[in-house]
């Protein structure tokens, strides 16, 4: 009789304990709007969050400039990495000043043709969850801007926006090393200027990763344990940095600086990159000024960069990311 006592009292504490473990969170569900193909950020952005359980993709916008191609761009990737599954919108094409720099990694792949309009997709996304998308905007603010204005309703139940963009305190350095500029125009911004003004003022959540935070350098020895690892992903990532690094040399550094990881890594752990309230404005010019009010985004004005970087390391490196 004891000896069944003393196993009712252990099965009782073991299910005590069972009831008392925290549940699992759902996967996030985000939109990623994005520019790849110009600077490689994106390409390190969208790695991570695809080696992480944390997200639930529902699919990928082809953003500004030559969206055809981003999009035969996007195609190539997730079919080499098993992820085919993940459907690709695109965005109206714009002029661009900058250059496609792995437009003939892009042009390998096969044609892409039917795809839905970047702006249509992301509202029909937000209307079958509403209060759940994230949009993680990665590049100038013209698709958003396009669904904002299409269905302002739809566009307001979004869950919120996480964007890289903006120069708060801080503008480009060119390291370390080197003592941060002034806040200058940033890329994102100042490329559709209208487009970002629009968004600022919608009254969505937002959260901005600027210059502030977002200029972290991959360096020589853990870009080299990258590449090394040989798995799908890994390699894409290789092929698409050698591509960047030979259209940008011998004008800029081999180091690469992962901007948009900032944004992906901050949904992962917030605590990457604390935030502050702030009211934001985008002025004519494209700066993103720091006004008195009532804040309309969460701004992070510093990142922890070694535990950023440890994070990529990670995720990248660990047996579960070849397998996905």
């Amino acid at each position: 009789m004891r000896r069944w006592l003393a196993l009712a009292s252990l099965f009782i504490a073991a299910a005590s304990v069972a009831v008392a473990l925290p549940a699992q969170a759902a996967p996030q569900r985000v939109i990623v709007d994005t520019d790849i193909g110009d600077d490689i950020d994106d390409a390190f952005a969208l790695a991570l969050l695809l080696a992480s359980p944390e997200f639930e993709v529902l699919g990928i916008t082809a953003d500004w400039g030559d969206t055809p191609l981003r999009a035969r761009l996007l195609q190539r990737l997730l079919h080499d990495i098993g992820r085919s599954g993940i459907p690709i919108a695109q965005g109206t094409p714009t002029a661009s000043q900058t250059p496609f720099t792995q437009a003939r990694w892009a042009q390998r792949g096969p044609a892409v043709e039917g795809l839905a309009p970047a702006a249509d997709f992301i509202l029909d996304h937000i209307r079958r969850h509403p209060g759940e998308v994230t949009l993680i905007a990665l590049g100038p603010l013209t698709n958003v801007a396009a669904a904002l204005r299409r269905d302002p309703v739809a566009f307001k139940r979004l869950k919120r926006i996480v964007m890289m963009g903006g120069s708060v305190r801080r503008g480009y350095a060119k390291s370390s090393f080197h003592t941060p500029r002034p806040p200058d125009a940033e890329y994102n911004i100042a490329a559709d200027v209208a487009a970002a003004q629009a968004v600022f003022d919608a009254g969505v959540e937002l959260v901005v990763m600027p210059l502030d935070s977002t200029q972290i350098r991959l360096e020589e020895t853990p870009r080299n344990a990258l590449f090394a690892q040989g798995t799908p992903l890994t390699d894409a990532l290789a092929l698409l940095y050698h591509q960047w690094l030979d259209a940008y040399q011998p004008w800029s550094s081999a180091t690469p600086t992962l901007f948009d990881v900032v944004p992906v890594a901050y949904l992962i752990d917030a605590s990457l990159c604390p935030t502050t309230p702030l009211r934001l404005i985008v002025e004519a010019g494209g700066a993103t000024k720091e006004v008195p009010g009532v804040a309309n985004a969460q701004v992070c004005l510093a990142s922890d960069a070694p535990r950023l970087i440890d994070l990529l390391m990670q995720r990248l490196r660990s047996p579960a990311t070849a397998a996905r």
